[in-house]
């Protein structure tokens, strides 16, 4: 049985992050569970939906790999991180940013740019708690366990073959489609969403059923619990083309962001 962890990590601990569990028993990849944030996850499967959204971003990576463990029934292979990491201090653009953006950046998928103080120590402790349980940091193909950096962004346009980067965050909704009023916003939102959730469905079996879009007239925490999901999902995704050698590390011998090759 391979398996991967995919991390949606907020770049704060103020915020809940998304994660999801996919495992590969010979058949095709699978979704095993999905959760928004860590405290979800670690409860007992089924217990509470995916929109419980507790706040608190620094995760026991311990307690997340032993809860992945038991409910795939080994141990987990990869755990894919949406979040800048690095096995040096991260004081800006890293080389990883930079062949990302350059790869990107006409298609609107160029990086962030990190900083000493976001996502600071949360991507240092999140870093040396999964190295420390046998998870290193891997910035070429892992040999064993390994912890890879993800960037959905770059990852929806492989999967979706777009000429740009794909219109799906809650919080830019007014930037995306500023002519038309909050309620068409919100319907075309819940399409690009659907349109993902379709393709990720063509990957992994069980994605459309663990996650039924949410009503247009949802709370804003309900439709941001989705969006952080989804995007663990496509974390998860990502690991699994790392699996499956069918992804490209982006980087150097500190950072390396991978992005799957669809062919």
């Amino acid at each position: 049985m391979r398996s991967v962890l995919g991390i949606d990590a907020a770049w704060t601990d103020r915020e809940p992050s998304g994660v999801a569990l996919i495992a590969d028993d010979g058949f095709g990849w699978r979704l095993m569970e999905v959760a928004a944030s860590y405290a979800a996850f670690l409860q007992p499967p089924l217990a509470a939906g995916p929109v419980l959204r507790d706040r608190g971003s620094i995760p026991d990576a311990a307690a997340i790999i032993d809860a992945a463990s038991v409910r795939v029934g080994s141990p987990v292979d990869i755990v894919a991180v949406d979040m800048p990491l690095a096995t040096t201090p991260i004081i800006g653009r890293r080389a990883s940013d930079n062949l990302i953006s350059t790869a990107y950046g006409a298609k609107h998928a160029g990086t962030h740019t990190p900083s000493d103080t976001r996502p600071g120590k949360l991507s240092d402790e999140l870093r040396i708690g999964f190295h420390g349980i046998g998870y290193p940091l891997a910035v070429s193909d892992p040999s064993g366990h390994g912890l890879i950096e993800v960037y959905p962004h770059p990852a929806l346009i492989e999967l979706a073959a777009a000429e740009r980067r794909l219109a799906y965050k809650v919080s830019k909704i007014g930037k995306y489609w500023p002519e038309v009023t909050p309620g068409v916003r919100r319907e075309n939102l819940l399409e690009v969403w659907r349109q993902i959730v379709s393709l990720l469905e063509t990957r992994i079996k069980g994605v459309a059923k663990a996650l039924p879009l949410p009503p247009a007239t949802a709370r804003g925490h309900k439709m941001k619990a989705f969006e952080d999901c989804l995007d663990a999902v496509v974390c998860a995704w990502v690991g699994a083309c790392v699996l499956d050698g069918r992804a490209r590390a982006f980087g150097d011998d500190t950072s390396a962001i991978w992005v799957p090759v669809v062919r």
